[in-house]
């Protein structure tokens, strides 16, 4: 059974070895070795996850099926109170196709929508097969940006958005 959890600091190992697993197939095809290395530690060191859930208010979650981790994401508040900002999400290859991401998206959509949010947002990397599954989930386009993330390293994202009233 499915269930989400709120996380915290304590947490953070089972997130970094989520992530472990979970991007070296997500990003093999699309992003360098070097890169995903680059990235994996700038947003996943001890120091980042500490500083995103401390400093920058980021929600994170846990999901377990039948107690074990099989997922994360994290979300926060924007500039604008009706948009909040989904920054990642990240299910175990082997539980994809299954309907674990779309209960997942789901929970949280439930959750910022109880706090006043109006808009769900989200970055996807334009070649990352995941646009397909958050357009079934009913994001959208609305714009593309480039985010130089340093080392020569260039993130190209679509900016999604789902509706929530």
């Amino acid at each position: 059974m499915l269930q989400v959890r709120l996380a915290n600091t304590n947490d953070i190992a089972l997130i970094q070895a989520l992530a472990d697993k979970v991007w070296p197939q997500t990003y093999q095809s699309i992003l360098s070795p070097e890169q995903l290395t680059f990235m994996l530690d700038m947003m996943y060191s001890n120091e980042a996850l500490i500083q995103q859930m401390t400093e920058k208010q980021h929600q994170f979650l846990i999901m377990t099926d039948d107690e074990q981790p099989v997922a994360y994401a994290s979300y926060s508040t924007t500039n604008d109170p009706a948009v909040y900002k989904l920054h990642k999400i990240y299910l175990d290859p082997a539980c994809q196709g299954k309907g674990a991401g779309k209960f997942l998206i789901n929970t949280i959509a439930d959750m910022v929508k109880e706090k006043g949010a109006e808009i769900l947002e989200l970055d996807v990397n334009r070649f990352n097969k995941a646009l397909h599954f958050y357009e079934k989930v009913g994001f959208t386009v609305v714009k593309e940006k480039n985010t130089d993330i340093g080392n020569g390293f260039l993130m190209e994202d679509y900016v999604m958005q789902r509706s929530l009233v």
